[in-house]
Protein backbone atom coordinates (compact mmCIF):
# COMPACT_ATOMS: atom_id res chain seq x y z
CA UNK A 1 0.00 0.00 0.00
CA UNK A 2 1.24 3.47 -0.87
CA UNK A 3 1.14 6.07 1.87
CA UNK A 4 0.28 9.70 1.26
CA UNK A 5 3.90 10.95 1.43
CA UNK A 6 5.09 8.50 -1.25
CA UNK A 7 2.08 9.36 -3.41
CA UNK A 8 2.84 13.12 -3.22
CA UNK A 9 6.53 12.53 -4.04
CA UNK A 10 5.61 10.32 -7.00
CA UNK A 11 3.15 12.89 -8.37
CA UNK A 12 5.67 15.70 -7.96
CA UNK A 13 8.30 13.68 -9.81
CA UNK A 14 5.92 13.02 -12.69
CA UNK A 15 5.08 16.73 -12.95
CA UNK A 16 8.77 17.75 -12.87
CA UNK A 17 9.76 15.21 -15.52
CA UNK A 18 6.89 16.34 -17.74
CA UNK A 19 7.85 20.00 -17.35
CA UNK A 20 11.53 19.30 -18.03
CA UNK A 21 10.64 17.40 -21.20
CA UNK A 22 8.38 20.24 -22.41
CA UNK A 23 10.92 22.95 -21.57
CA UNK A 24 13.77 21.09 -23.27
CA UNK A 25 11.77 20.61 -26.47
CA UNK A 26 10.57 24.22 -26.49
CA UNK A 27 14.08 25.60 -25.98
CA UNK A 28 15.54 23.28 -28.60
CA UNK A 29 13.09 24.54 -31.22
CA UNK A 30 12.76 28.20 -30.24
CA UNK A 31 16.40 28.79 -29.42
CA UNK A 32 19.30 28.76 -31.86
CA UNK A 33 20.72 25.29 -31.10
CA UNK A 34 19.11 23.75 -34.21
CA UNK A 35 20.74 26.31 -36.51
CA UNK A 36 24.28 26.52 -37.87
CA UNK A 37 26.65 29.08 -36.43
CA UNK A 38 27.70 30.51 -39.78
CA UNK A 39 25.72 33.23 -41.54
CA UNK A 40 23.32 32.31 -44.33
CA UNK A 41 21.48 34.48 -46.85
CA UNK A 42 18.40 33.55 -48.83
CA UNK A 43 16.51 35.63 -51.42
CA UNK A 44 13.09 34.61 -52.63
CA UNK A 45 9.39 35.42 -52.90
CA UNK A 46 6.87 34.89 -50.09
CA UNK A 47 4.49 32.07 -50.93
CA UNK A 48 2.61 32.24 -47.62
CA UNK A 49 2.95 33.72 -44.14
CA UNK A 50 1.80 32.60 -40.70
CA UNK A 51 2.54 35.45 -38.33
CA UNK A 52 2.07 35.58 -34.58
CA UNK A 53 3.40 33.83 -31.50
CA UNK A 54 5.69 32.20 -30.72
CA UNK A 55 7.26 33.53 -33.95
CA UNK A 56 6.28 34.13 -37.55
CA UNK A 57 6.85 31.56 -40.28
CA UNK A 58 7.24 32.51 -43.92
CA UNK A 59 7.21 30.00 -46.76
CA UNK A 60 9.66 31.49 -49.22
CA UNK A 61 10.19 30.18 -52.74
CA UNK A 62 13.94 30.40 -53.34
CA UNK A 63 16.56 28.33 -55.12
CA UNK A 64 13.78 26.43 -56.95
CA UNK A 65 12.35 25.13 -53.66
CA UNK A 66 10.18 26.19 -50.74
CA UNK A 67 11.99 27.26 -47.57
CA UNK A 68 10.63 28.01 -44.12
CA UNK A 69 11.99 31.29 -42.76
CA UNK A 70 11.40 32.02 -39.08
CA UNK A 71 10.98 35.70 -38.36
CA UNK A 72 10.55 37.27 -34.93
CA UNK A 73 7.72 37.38 -32.46
CA UNK A 74 5.18 40.13 -33.16
CA UNK A 75 6.86 42.53 -30.68
CA UNK A 76 10.29 41.88 -32.18
CA UNK A 77 9.10 42.48 -35.74
CA UNK A 78 7.34 45.69 -34.66
CA UNK A 79 10.43 46.93 -32.83
CA UNK A 80 12.44 46.42 -36.04
CA UNK A 81 9.79 48.32 -38.07
CA UNK A 82 8.63 45.19 -39.90
CA UNK A 83 4.84 45.16 -40.20
CA UNK A 84 2.62 42.17 -41.01
CA UNK A 85 1.36 43.96 -44.14
CA UNK A 86 4.93 43.81 -45.51
CA UNK A 87 5.10 40.01 -45.20
CA UNK A 88 2.48 38.94 -47.71
CA UNK A 89 2.35 36.64 -50.71
CA UNK A 90 4.37 37.92 -53.67
CA UNK A 91 6.83 40.11 -51.75
CA UNK A 92 10.49 39.51 -52.60
CA UNK A 93 12.88 39.66 -49.66
CA UNK A 94 16.31 38.63 -48.54
CA UNK A 95 16.64 36.89 -45.19
CA UNK A 96 19.98 37.00 -43.36
CA UNK A 97 20.46 34.57 -40.51
CA UNK A 98 21.27 30.91 -39.91
CA UNK A 99 20.06 27.79 -41.67
CA UNK A 100 19.24 24.44 -40.07
CA UNK A 101 22.20 22.22 -39.20
CA UNK A 102 20.32 19.39 -40.89
CA UNK A 103 20.88 20.36 -44.53
CA UNK A 104 18.00 18.13 -45.66
CA UNK A 105 15.67 20.62 -43.96
CA UNK A 106 15.13 23.86 -45.86
CA UNK A 107 14.62 26.07 -42.84
CA UNK A 108 16.36 29.14 -41.49
CA UNK A 109 16.00 31.63 -38.67
CA UNK A 110 16.26 35.23 -39.83
CA UNK A 111 18.21 37.83 -37.87
CA UNK A 112 17.55 40.49 -40.49
CA UNK A 113 15.05 40.89 -43.35
CA UNK A 114 15.69 43.17 -46.34
CA UNK A 115 12.77 44.34 -48.50
CA UNK A 116 13.22 46.84 -51.36
CA UNK A 117 16.66 47.86 -50.11
CA UNK A 118 15.58 48.50 -46.50
CA UNK A 119 16.88 46.23 -43.74
CA UNK A 120 14.81 45.31 -40.69
CA UNK A 121 17.06 44.14 -37.87
CA UNK A 122 15.09 41.61 -35.81
CA UNK A 123 18.01 40.65 -33.56
CA UNK A 124 20.24 43.74 -33.20
CA UNK A 125 22.31 41.98 -30.50
CA UNK A 126 23.41 39.22 -32.94
CA UNK A 127 25.93 39.51 -35.76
Amino acid sequence: MVDRRHFVVACGTIVLVGFATFATRALAHHGWAWAEGENFELTGVIKSAKLGNPHGLLTLTAQNADWIVEVGQPWRNARAGLRDAMLVKGVELTAHGHRAKDRSVRRMKAERIAIKGKTYNLYPDRD
